[in-house]
C-alpha cells in the first residue's frame, strides 16, 4: 500500500509539472498582453504593472486597420466550419466504404491514405501551389486566395488521419445492423446516413477536435494559399501585420494572439462535457 501511494504521488507531481510546462506559453501570452512593448522587451516573464493595459491593447488591436480583427475572425470561422463539415462527412463515407468493401484495391487505398499521413507538408507545399495555379488557369475557378481552394486543401490534408481514425471505429460496428437495414429495404446511402452516421458521433467528435484546433491555429497553409496581403486572412495570418521589417510591436502581436485563442477557449468551456464524452466513448468503442 505504501509503495502504491508513493507511486501515485510521484505520478501526480509529474502530471502537475507537465501541466505547468504546457500552460507556461499561454501564461506568457496573457501577462504580456497586459504590458506595453517596452515592458515586454525589458522583462517578458514579469507580471504587468497595470492589468488594465490589456483592455487598451485589445482596443488598439481590434481597431487597427491593418489587422482587421472582425474580418479575419469571420474568415477563420467560415474556413474552419466548412472544412470540418467536409472532412467529417467525406472521411466517414470513405472509411465506411473501405471497411465494408473487402477488396485488394480497398486495402491499397487505405495503405496509401495511411502513408500520406507521414509526408511532411513542406515537401508538397510548392507542388500544391503550382497545381492549384494550373487548375485555376485551366478551369477558370480561382483556387488561390479563395475559400473554396483552402477548404479543398484542408480536406486533402485532414482526410487521411480522419479516415484512419474512423476506419478503426467502423470495424467494431456489427455488420448485422447493416444487414437488417438491407432486409428492411434500405439503400446503401440510407443505411449509411440513418444507421452508421448516428453511431459515429463519439469518434466524429474526436475528429472534429483534432482537426478544428489544427485548422484554427494553422499559419503556414493559409499564408501560402491566401497570401499575407490578400483580401481573405485568417487570425494567425493577420497577426503578422504587426511584424515589421525592423520593429516588432510585441504588445499588439501577443494581444492579437490572445484574441485568437479566446474563441477556442470559450468553445472548450461550453462544450467540454461533449468533447470529453466523445473522446472517452470513442476510445472505449
Amino acid at each position: 500500500m505504501q509503495s502504491q501511494k508513493i507511486k501515485r504521488n510521484v505520478m501526480e507531481a509529474f502530471t502537475i509539472v507537465l501541466m505547468l510546462i504546457f500552460l507556461f506559453p499561454f501564461v506568457l501570452v496573457v501577462i504580456n498582453s497586459a504590458k506595453k512593448s517596452s515592458e515586454i522587451v525589458i522583462s517578458p516573464i514579469s507580471l504587468p504593472t497595470q492589468w488594465a493595459q490589456i483592455v487598451t491593447n485589445m482596443s488598439n488591436v481590434i481597431n487597427n486597420q491593418n489587422f482587421s480583427y472582425w474580418n479575419s475572425f469571420i474568415s477563420s470561422v467560415i474556413i474552419t466550419l466548412v472544412s470540418l463539415t467536409a472532412i467529417t462527412l467525406f472521411s466517414s463515407m470513405a472509411a465506411w466504404v473501405l471497411v465494408r468493401n473487402k477488396t485488394r484495391w480497398s486495402e491499397i487505398i487505405f495503405l496509401v491514405l495511411v502513408a500520406a499521413m507521414i509526408i511532411p507538408f513542406q515537401v508538397v507545399m510548392l507542388p500544391l501551389l503550382s497545381t492549384f495555379r494550373e487548375i485555376s488557369e485551366f478551369t477558370g475557378i480561382s483556387m488561390l486566395q479563395s475559400y473554396k481552394g483552402i477548404v479543398f486543401a484542408y480536406l486533402g490534408f485532414g482526410g487521411s488521419m480522419s479516415v484512419f481514425i474512423l476506419h478503426g471505429f467502423i470495424k467494431s460496428i456489427p455488420y448485422s445492423l447493416e444487414e437488417a437495414a438491407l432486409i428492411d429495404g434500405c439503400k446503401p446511402e440510407q443505411t449509411f446516413f440513418h444507421v452508421i452516421m448516428p453511431l459515429l458521433k463519439p469518434i466524429q467528435m474526436t475528429v472534429l477536435i483534432l482537426n478544428g484546433i489544427w485548422i484554427w491555429n494553422d499559419f503556414l497553409l493559409p499564408s501560402l494559399m491566401l497570401g499575407l496581403n490578400g483580401k481573405i486572412k485568417t487570425l494567425p495570418v493577420a497577426v503578422t501585420s504587426f511584424v515589421g521589417s525592423y520593429v516588432k510591436q510585441w504588445d499588439l502581436i501577443l494581444t492579437a494572439a490572445f484574441l485568437a485563442m479566446i474563441p477556442i477557449i470559450i468553445l472548450f468551456l461550453f462544450a467540454q462535457k461533449q468533447i470529453i464524452q466523445g473522446m472517452v466513448e470513442g476510445a472505449i468503442k
